[in-house]
């Protein structure tokens, strides 16, 4: 996430097609692509076979996210790698260990501790693969672009899960499990090989060495701006929750779960492709508050059982709501020192799958004592809630971003415990 004090504003003849011009960009594209693919369909096998072994809500919802406990602990101990200066070696390495992790589902008789260990290692290095990514996407874009990119990125992960939950639903057919697993190690494989030989080295300008130390430091820094923990509180938890109401759609249908998950995708894809690519940063900016709301209005319909298409078009609509984090990561990335952005990006995107893991748990354990249809209401409740009361800090930290009061390097090297 880019350099300028102010929320990037794209040129009226920036494109789609004129950012998968550049090569690296359309590199790291691809690569993002396929990993999203195989990360949707192995993430769909797994929750079928756990379902299908346990009938269990919460370890089937927990299945489907639960890589994405261990992305804090990436954020807390080594995320400080996203900024090094070999950032290009960095991702390459990271996709070889996602690698072998996928492979190693593949394996027939493996058993569920085993799975659910894997899960973790995998949620571990992905934190680490994301905040890399992010920080090269900063450096091969022009700044006035980046929300673009991020945009297109989105949008294909959006995508990407439609098509994901669409072919894994229909592979399961004809497959089993660990067969759906082996095509996610190839599409894995085929992502690390793009990133190998289209991206080139890039410094990423870090001053001290990465590690658990300057992961901390930096870290310290980032939470201790006020504006910068509300924006992570508003892009972490009440997505989080509505994360949690879709893993418990396989408990709640499980004849439709491909279904309602493809929905959701679609409603994410198009509410990317109209506020990212439609609209200025200044009305991205003013809809921010009606996109959180609207992720999680349309699940309180599932406190009354409706028909399966009042429940699939109530999805699309409310996944468009995730769109909402195109703004507040701009915002995010205005309050952000050039130095740290790897890191800054890496632990946004930590928290937020965290909190997918959590409000996944959260889902479960909740249909453990009562129905899923009476738990996806009751976290979409939260979520309103937590989207409401936070409101007034957002606007804070936009007009902490008008005021200009970003760090400047001497501040940041103050923070960090280095000289100027």
């Amino acid at each position: 996430m880019p350099s300028d004090t102010s929320a990037p504003i794209t040129p009226p003849t920036a494109s789609y097609r004129a950012l998968l011009r550049n090569r690296e960009f359309a590199g790291l594209y691809a690569s993002f692509t396929l990993t999203v693919a195989a990360s949707t369909l192995s993430g769909f096998a797994l929750g079928t076979l756990v379902n299908a072994q346990t009938r269990s809500p919460f370890l089937t919802a927990v299945s489907m996210y639960g890589a994405t406990f261990a992305t804090v602990l990436g954020a807390l101990t080594l995320m400080s790698v996203a900024d090094g200066n070999r950032p290009r070696r960095t991702l390459v390495a990271l996709q070889c260990v996602s690698l072998v992790g996928v492979a190693a589902q593949a394996v027939p008789g493996l058993p569920l501790a085993a799975r659910f260990g894997l899960l973790l290692v995998l949620g571990f290095f992905q934190s680490l693969g994301t905040g890399t990514r992010m920080g090269l996407l900063a450096e091969v874009v022009p700044t006035s672009t980046y929300a673009l990119a991020r945009s297109l990125m989105n949008i294909t992960s959006g995508g990407m899960a439609i098509l994901g939950y669409a072919m894994g639903a229909l592979l399961l057919r004809y497959l089993s499990p660990q067969e759906v697993f082996a095509v996610a190690t190839a599409l894995t494989g085929a992502g690390l090989a793009v990133v190998a030989t289209t991206v080139r080295e890039h410094s990423i300008r870090l001053t001290r060495r990465p590690g658990l130390r300057q992961t901390w430091a930096t870290n310290i820094a980032l939470f201790s701006h006020p504006g910068r923990r509300a924006l992570l509180l508003n892009l972490w938890v009440p997505n989080g929750l509505i994360v949690g109401c879709e893993a418990l759609f396989i408990s709640y249908a499980p004849a439709l779960a491909g279904t309602l998950l493809a929905a959701g995708s679609a409603g994410m894809l198009l509410g990317d492709l109209t506020v990212g690519r439609l609209l200025t940063a200044d009305q991205r900016r003013r809809c921010a508050f009606a996109l959180r709301l609207l992720l999680a209005v349309p699940y309180l319909l599932f406190a009354i059982h409706p028909p399966l298409l009042v429940v699939t078009a109530a999805v699309f609509i409310a996944s468009a709501g995730f769109a909402a984090t195109l703004p507040l990561q701009e915002q995010l990335l205005a309050l952000t020192p050039d130095p740290i952005r790897g890191q800054v990006q890496g632990v946004e995107s930590a928290g937020r799958m965290t909190w997918q893991g959590i409000g996944a748990a959260i889902a479960g354990g909740v249909a453990q004592c009562l129905t899923p249809g009476t738990a996806i209401t009751a976290l979409a409740v939260v979520s309103i809630a937590l989207t409401a009361f936070s409101r007034p800090s957002v606007v804070r930290a936009r007009r902490l971003r008008r005021e200009g009061r970003r760090m400047s390097r001497t501040e940041l090297a103050a923070d960090l415990g280095e000289q100027p």
